[in-house]
């Protein structure tokens, strides 16, 4: 029933996945349709109907003609797989042996669906398995399972002996035949399938040893051979050995010239090279027969006679070609004589060498049309007419995969002309540099007599020069074929630079290039990893993008929206920095933008790192203007980001004023001061009609007040009056001077007279003072206002520059690979709800899962402990560690102690980190998901507030963020001791449990062995796949904190041990059943992951949907990072 409920699970989201997908503004009462449910299909039985037809038998998929019935068939069909495909356990290394069976269980289904009569019986159709309890897993999977068992068992007693044991292909190989029809349905126990020896074959008297039942391999027996170079690469040796004889032949003749080509005695010497060919290819032959020798007796018939053939047929060319070519000399020397000789000296035919030459090439001929016409080759290849299987049986053994696996044709001309490239350059460089140079002095020598020849024991009988000719050749030669590796890696390195270029591969590599291209960024952002808005909106990308001119040209309102998108993500990134303690509180603070988008402000405002320090630098050049503002115009003009520092500052100083001063009288004077600004501004007259001397005072009046702001304590009204009062008389006394009589005209409604002996101060002084005058200590202090403050206290008072930040190596990697990938030409990211939906999987054994404190303290005989290495290796994230938890834990010793250990596990190979990284997905899905269904005014919020907000409608939006996550990413953890350690109480399975607690997302899979009893007394072990996660239970009656444990949710039972001897690949295969989606990552244990990296895994998916060539791709490859390079000294160590 587990089975069931699982694939049921799995079904309906695959459905649903593909139903929203197809249908993006489906509501919640909508039908399935038949597209999504064809797409499940298709996919599903893809491998099936291949297998059908390969056999020429007609699948099992029968639909009913009624239309009402059409869909409930289809899923039963779909079911039917799922429930095989769920409990076959190891049986899903044969992935042709699943298509037998559920040919035969589809056809009993069928038969049962439409009432059918048997023509044995004369009863309804019945299942041949059936009836009974666990019948499928008994009848079905464990006779399949057993063989597989006792293969592998026999693989550890005939280690290095290949031939006498079937791994799971050799297995699957059998259903690739038409033979396995003969197992029958139900499958007859005396198979040879099922057989196996009675005892081990000596190979030294295996010709006397009766050949048994069983069925060995049938298409390939590995055998440990140095000729394999050889063999694996017959057709690179065959065309560097013929290329070398043309070039001695040509270097050899008169004058060396390639010209000599065209030398009718010099091309008939050419020709010579069919003969080398033909010996090269009856040496091929011969490997084939030697490494396939063992398979003789388990070797179809067709395979061996193919062997013979081409044996006895590169022999026969061998000999037909030396003849004929001996006859087209007229007075021939050396071995050409000898065999004219052996076969009379007839008149000279030339025309017989010529038919022989075409003949023996026509294959060759025939190979070539078909590489440079990949479509034919694919339709030859899987034609099921007698000639063609007839041709294509020659070139090679049918067998079921890998046939029709050809690029178009546009990549095979690519591939083509790099290689007629490098080759070009390769043998012109061997003929002039290494042939050539040769040929004269090897002629010298062989001229030159020898009447004494010292080295007898060597050469007893030597009369010539030989050996002195084999010295001076023998390094040319190695260097002549070992140099096509040399060649290979500068054109690699031409073309790979040429590509790079195009593709803007290296459009960002150091922490300057990313200040300095900061400002295209948003828009990168936005067009890279934000769903397009309309289906025919097209994006620029790669090459053709100009995202920092498009971004500038862009209105308020575009740049408000592109803003706040790039502010979420670019902040979340920021933040797992942090988290991660990659950058510090400080850092941390200069790298985030706003949130929330002051609207007000109407500036774009950038991380403060690329704005430190320039407001004061700016204040200090007014000041030293002297009325001259060339220097600070110039500065301006020149730099982007120092005009909009003065800019945000300038509107962020006015903003705040005109928030807390309330008062009639004081917004006048207020309002009338800022607009002789803004006038000054706009003439262009700041300098010159403001005196900037005391600038400085403003300045630091204003500091003032921002430090007031940010405590916003009642004490401090006293003092942020006199501040509101001190800047109104530096301003109206020392820099607006000559504005001052307007000013204060306007600001008493135009009747104010000066009494004598009353200067403007003494009058004035009382501004600010009512109680509504200024409104502080603000009442509710906002999220938005306490990042604005912030972020203006950033603006005025970092003085220093902020070039080096972030200083940790990593995060600046981090950092400028993931900006740099923007600016490449990778699919349209989709919205959240029509992505692919898709899992991890990662097999563990028994590796670290978290650091102990004994295992960190633990000194080693030279008295350094781990935790000391790791802290003088990672010295500047250790002090950002220490000052993250001093501010969060303070005194909460017993946390402080867990984050040491995550701290420490983070930095090493340990589950911990690999689960952290996986789960970024779910986090990056959830944030995308809010930025796809957010409203404007929502996404003007900021994701942030999410989290903070009580609002009903927020909570809302969140919880369908995070149930769309869920339904588009799984993580499950295979641990496969996960239930024997928590029997034994081990540490590794509380740090597993503490996982699951901290991601209540995670999925931990593990096989559980326990005793079932049978009958009454009987007791046996019996396994289980079993799937858990983590339970939240509170007992009612009891005030204590909540109880974590773990919860079953699936326990799907095992035919036996399912690790048989694969290891990783036994433990991923039982825990993939308990995977959802379409797409699969499998992630090994040592593996990291990151948020930035995380946010471009919809584009990655969309991969899948694109169209490659000829084909849509099904394995996706991504770089990785090697991030133990510092921890190799660490895993010696450990």
């Amino acid at each position: 029933t587990d089975n069931v409920s699982n694939q049921r699970e799995h079904l309906i989201l695959l459905l649903a996945n593909i139903h929203i997908r197809k249908h993006p503004k489906t509501d919640e009462h909508s039908k399935l349709e038949d597209n999504a449910l064809d797409e499940v299909m298709k996919k599903l039985f893809k491998n099936y109907k291949k297998w059908c037809k390969y056999h020429g038998r007609k699948s099992s998929l029968w639909l009913p003609t009624i239309q009402q019935e059409v869909q409930q068939r289809k899923l039963l069909y779909i079911g039917l797989y799922l429930l095989i495909w769920g409990e076959a356990a190891n049986l899903r290394f044969l992935p042709e042996c699943l298509c037998y069976i559920y040919h035969h269980m589809a056809f009993e289904m069928y038969g049962m669906l439409a009432g059918n009569v048997s023509a044995m019986t004369g009863e309804y159709v019945k299942p041949a398995y059936g009836g009974d309890k666990e019948a499928f897993l008994k009848k079905i999977v464990t006779p399949i399972y057993c063989t597989i068992a006792q293969e592998a068992e026999r693989s550890k007693i005939e280690k290095g002996n290949h031939s006498q044991w079937r791994n799971y292909d050799d297995l699957n190989e059998f259903f690739w035949s038409a033979d396995c029809f003969r197992l029958g349905w139900p499958m007859r126990a005396d198979a040879d399938f099922f057989c196996q020896p009675l005892k081990p074959v000596d190979e030294r008297n295996e010709g006397t040893i009766k050949a048994d039942k069983q069925k060995g391999k049938v298409n390939f027996v590995e055998l440990r051979s140095f000729w394999h170079i050889f063999r694996s690469f017959d057709r690179m040796w065959s065309f560097f050995i013929l290329a070398l004889q043309i070039m001695i032949i040509l270097a050899w003749s008169e004058g060396g010239s390639l010209g000599n080509i065209f030398d009718p005695l010099v091309f008939k010497e050419i020709l010579s090279i069919f003969i080398t060919s033909s010996i090269l290819n009856l040496g091929k032959a011969t490997l084939d027969i030697i490494f396939n020798w063992r398979a003789r007796r388990t070797m179809e018939f067709m395979v061996k006679l193919r062997y013979v053939l081409k044996f006895i047929l590169a022999a026969m060319w061998v000999v037909l070609l030396s003849v004929t070519y001996a006859y087209t000399w007229e007075k021939p020397t050396g071995i050409i004589r000898t065999i004219k000789n052996w076969f009379g000296n007839g008149p000279d035919q030339p025309s017989l060498f010529i038919i022989a030459v075409v003949v023996y090439l026509l294959p060759d001929m025939l190979a070539a049309v078909l590489f440079a016409l990949p479509l034919l080759r694919r339709k030859l290849e899987g034609s099921d007419y007698k000639l063609m299987r007839l041709i294509m049986w020659w070139s090679q053994t049918r067998l079921f995969v890998g046939r029709g696996m050809h690029e178009s044709a546009f990549s095979l001309f690519m591939y083509t002309m790099f290689w007629v490239a490098l080759l070009l350059t390769k043998f012109v460089f061997s003929y002039y540099v290494e042939i050539k140079p040769l040929v004269e002095p090897t002629k010298d020598i062989m001229k030159f007599p020898i009447n004494h020849f010292r080295w007898h024991e060597f050469f007893p009988r030597a009369k010539g020069n030989i050996g002195v000719v084999i010295s001076l050749w023998a390094p040319v030669i190695l260097v002549y074929f070992m140099d096509t590796q040399i060649w290979y890696t500068i054109f690699s390195t031409l073309v790979g630079g040429v590509y790079g270029a195009f593709q803007r591969l290296g459009e960002i590599r150091t922490l300057g290039m990313l200040r300095s291209r900061f400002d295209s960024i948003p828009l990168a952002v936005n067009d890279c990893l934000v769903p397009v808005e309309t289906s025919d909106a097209r994006r620029k990308k790669g090459l053709r993008s100009n995202f920092k001119n498009r971004f500038k040209e862009m209105t308020h309102e575009d740049k408000e929206k592109v803003a706040a998108r790039f502010a979420q993500m670019w902040n979340e990134i920021v933040s797992s920095f942090r988290e991660e303690d990659l950058i510090d509180n400080r850092e941390k603070e200069l790298l985030l933008v706003p949130y929330v988008a002051d609207q007000g402000l109407r500036v774009t405002q950038w991380p403060p790192f690329l704005l430190a320090s320039m407001v004061p630098i700016a204040v200090d050049m007014a000041k030293d203007s002297n009325g001259k503002d060339r220097d600070l115009k110039k500065r301006i003009e020149n730099d982007y980001y120092f005009s909009c520092a003065i800019k945000e500052c300038y509107a962020s100083c006015k903003n705040i004023i005109n928030d807390l001063v309330h008062g009639e009288q004081e917004k006048r004077v207020i309002n009338t001061i800022f607009t002789e600004v803004e006038k000054c501004i706009a003439e262009d007259k700041v300098i010159t009609d403001l005196n900037m001397q005391s600038l400085p005072d403003l300045y630091n009046k204003f500091v003032e007040l921002v430090e007031f702001l940010k405590k916003n304590d009642e004490k401090d009204r006293v003092a942020v009056i006199k501040i509101f009062q001190d800047m109104l008389e530096v301003v109206t006394r020392d820099i607006m001077e000559d504005q001052l009589p307007s000013i204060l005209e306007s600001s008493h409604g135009g009747s104010y007279q000066r009494p004598e002996g009353m200067t403007a101060w003494d009058n004035e002084y009382q501004l600010f003072q009512p109680s509504g005058a200024i409104k502080f200590p603000l009442e509710v202090s906002t999220e938005a206002w306490k990042e604005k403050v912030n972020r203006l206290e950033l603006l005025l008072t970092v003085k220093e520059s902020a070039m080096d930040v972030p200083s940790n190596l990593e995060a600046r990697r981090r950092l400028t690979f993931f900006t740099n990938s923007l600016f490449m030409d990778m699919p349209d990211a989709p919205k959240v709800r029509n992505t692919i939906s898709f899992s991890a999987l990662t097999p563990y054994y028994n590796e670290h899962v978290l650091f102990s404190i004994k295992d960190l303290e633990e000194e080693n005989e030279d008295g350094v402990s781990t935790l000391f290495y790791l802290q003088k290796i990672y010295p500047d994230e250790w002090k950002n560690f220490q000052e993250r938890i001093e501010e969060e834990l303070k005194d909460n010793e017993e946390l402080k102690e867990e984050a040491l250990r995550q701290w420490a596990s983070y930095r090493g190979q340990t589950l911990t980190r690999t689960v952290r990284g996986m789960m970024y997905y779910r986090k990056a899905l959830v944030l995308e998901a809010f930025l796809d269904m957010a409203k404007h005014e929502d996404l003007m919020e900021g994701y942030k507030a999410a989290g903070s907000i009580s609002d009903e409608e927020w909570k809302s939006l969140i919880a369908q963020c995070e149930a769309l996550a869920d339904m588009k990413f799984a993580y499950v953890v295979s641990c496969q001791q996960y239930g024997n350690d928590k029997r034994s109480a081990l540490s590794n399975a509380q740090d597993i449990l503490q996982l699951m607690r901290t991601y209540p997302s995670l999925r931990v899979a593990y096989i559980d062995v326990v005793e079932d009893r049978v009958g009454e007394k009987q007791i046996e072990t019996a396994y289980y796949s079993t799937l858990v996660k983590v339970a939240l239970n509170k007992d009612s009656e009891s005030a204590g904190p909540v109880q974590n444990l773990d919860q079953v949710i699936y326990r799907i039972k095992l035919p036996g041990p399912a690790i048989l001897g694969e290891g990783k690949p036994e433990n991923q295969n039982h825990a993939i059943i308990f995977t959802r989606g379409e797409g699969l990552q499998t992630i090994d244990m040592n593996q990291d992951n990151y948020m930035e990296e995380a946010l471009k895994m919809r584009n990655l998916l969309q991969e899948f949907l694109t169209e490659d060539g000829i084909r849509q791709p099904s394995i996706l490859g991504v770089r990785e990072h090697i991030f133990t390079g510092r921890l190799i000294n660490n895993v010696v160590y450990n």
